[in-house]
């Protein structure tokens, strides 16, 4: 469920899907199995939840590169904050306000640096003419300079928000998956070096990839229903 619910289970927001919010999700879930007990958390969540399995990890940040920036987090083996609270919206972290405008309405989201689309806007405005992502992958083989300033803007960013969380909540693990992480193999090592290079008091734990990949979020939900 990409979308940020409340503690009485209505939908807060979801940028992407206006028209959901204020929508009981609750009672409207009940409805259609009411026999059977029902939960529900954000694809980002579940994500962290099936890649904190996998790797036999308590303490796991993940975050997902795609189409958005989505993630979740794993503390002593559970869901932070927890489907009763909402999701971990990492994506929404703000990491430059004066930075590109987000789908939520606020500037400067890690997702509106850092996600696959706006990757590849931003590697269209240094190149002057639309790019693809085969053809981002291409740029970066041949290391033109437009594909390759644009990856480490996106690269930079996810360093920034991984330092950042590492700073307050102190992950044993991060892993960094997605589609457009996975297609751009480029990317974990970018990352890798602008934390490497970051000078702060904590240092976050490189990132590695993700092992469960497309299949994340659906073995997210098997592992949350076999604990209801």
């Amino acid at each position: 469920m990409p979308a940020t619910v409340g503690p009485d289970e209505r939908v807060t927001a979801w940028p992407s899907r206006p028209a959901w919010a204020g929508l009981a999700l609750g009672p409207a879930l009940r409805g259609l199995f009411p026999r059977t007990p029902v939960a529900w958390a954000d694809d980002g969540d579940l994500g962290a939840l099936a890649e904190a399995d996998a790797a036999d990890c308590a303490h796991l940040l993940y975050v997902g590169v795609g189409t958005g920036v989505g993630g979740g987090l794993v503390l002593d083996g559970t869901l932070c904050p927890g489907p009763a609270r909402g999701s971990f919206e990492i994506g929404h972290l703000t990491i430059d306000q004066d930075g590109p405008e987000c789908v939520c309405g606020r500037r400067g989201c890690l997702q509106a640096t850092a996600s696959g689309p706006a990757t590849l806007a931003h590697a269209a405005a240094l190149r002057g003419a639309p790019v693809t992502f085969d053809e981002l992958r291409a740029g970066l083989r041949d290391h033109l300079p437009w594909a390759v300033t644009a990856l480490d803007r996106t690269a930079r960013a996810l360093a920034t928000a991984l330092a950042s969380v590492t700073e307050l909540l102190h992950p044993d693990r991060a892993v960094l998956g997605g589609g457009f992480a996975a297609g751009i193999p480029a990317l974990l090592p970018a990352v890798t070096t602008h934390l490497t290079a970051s000078p702060a008091p904590a240092t976050p734990p490189h990132p590695h990839p993700a092992r469960v990949g497309g299949l994340s979020s659906l073995r997210g939900a098997v592992l949350l229903a076999q604990r209801l």
